[in-house]
């Protein structure tokens, strides 16, 4: 499966024609829209006309079925075409009417039924063009495919601009890693020369020179930034692997910069306070810090 974004919008419309006992012959339109954003997991949310619980359960299956991953919007609209005529519910006004009557004889108040107030009733008009039990379900079912279709389209189009950029990111990460080893050696020696004189003026002569040395060798193991290069080295590496795979990787690569940051920080911790060259690893690492949390801002959006 492509590299997918979370975001996308697709729509599809259809039309019908129904009969019901009612109201005679008539045609319904319908527009079936699919809206989905990032999200840390798949969150349906559907707006559906009322008494569609087993369409939304068919959705709801297929959209399992088609999208790992997303914040996903599904609407359906409806629409009766402005021609059709409208059609009276007469077992609606008739019962209406019935119990107007009733109450008025039952409590002797002379009045008759308001046709006015009748015809506002909610169901006493409407058009004909309410479709058969079923119909518009399996109309609407028949047109999801090619909405989800038309949004992964466009989720995979969008997939492959930030799969673009993540590349690109990547390899000036690795450039500023680069430009880190070429540095450490430099600045490791100026951190044991300066280490060492610093231990020679503050102990004097009391010290053995083989003691001195092995302390130094210590520091300056605690403070080499070997193992955090090699680390930055293969996540990136790691990382670009991911990309190759495709499919639904967005929460491995997030997981991999957390990584990397955590690697740069310490390059950074490590380094702090040096001087000369050593600045040259500093504004690397903030480069490598400034690439990360670039690729994390894209990397949220990936499936």
């Amino acid at each position: 499966m492509p590299l997918r974004s979370m975001t996308g919008f697709a729509q599809v419309k259809g039309e019908l024609t129904g009969k019901t006992e009612l109201q005679g012959n008539g045609r319904l339109a319908f527009a079936l829209a699919l809206k989905s954003v990032n999200h840390r997991f798949l969150d349906l949310h559907f707006r559906l006309p009322s008494g569609s619980d087993s369409l939304e359960m068919q959705l709801r299956r297929l959209l399992k079925e088609k999208i790992a991953r997303g914040h996903v919007e599904v609407t359906l609209s409806l629409e009766r075409g402005s021609s059709d005529a409208l059609a009276l519910n007469r077992p609606l006004v008739s019962a209406y009417i019935a119990a107007f009557r009733a109450a008025a004889g039952e409590f002797a108040v002379p009045a008759e039924p308001d046709l006015n107030v009748i015809l506002r009733i909610p169901g006493a008009l409407d058009t004909a063009s309410e479709p058969d039990d079923g119909a518009l379900e399996s109309a609407v079912m028949s047109r999801v495919t090619e909405a989800l279709d038309r949004l992964n389209q466009m989720r995979e189009q969008e997939g492959r601009s930030i799969e673009l950029e993540l590349r690109q990111r990547m390899e000036h990460l690795r450039e500023a890693v680069k430009t880190v080893q070429l540095h450490r050696r430099t600045v490791l020696q100026s951190y044991v020369e300066r280490l060492e004189s610093r231990l020679q003026e503050l102990l004097g002569s009391s010290v053995e020179r083989e003691r001195m040395l092995q302390e130094v060798a210590l520091l300056v193991d605690r403070s080499d930034i070997q193992e955090e290069i090699v680390r930055l080295e293969n996540h990136v590496e790691h990382f670009l692997g991911f990309l190759d795979e495709h499919g639904e990787v967005g929460k491995k690569l997030d997981f991999l910069l957390q990584e990397m940051n955590r690697e740069a920080n310490t390059l950074l911790s490590k380094t702090s306070g040096l001087a000369g060259e050593a600045l040259k690893i500093t504004e690397a690492g903030l480069v490598m810090k400034a690439e990360i949390e670039k690729s994390r801002e894209q990397v949220q959006n990936l499936e």
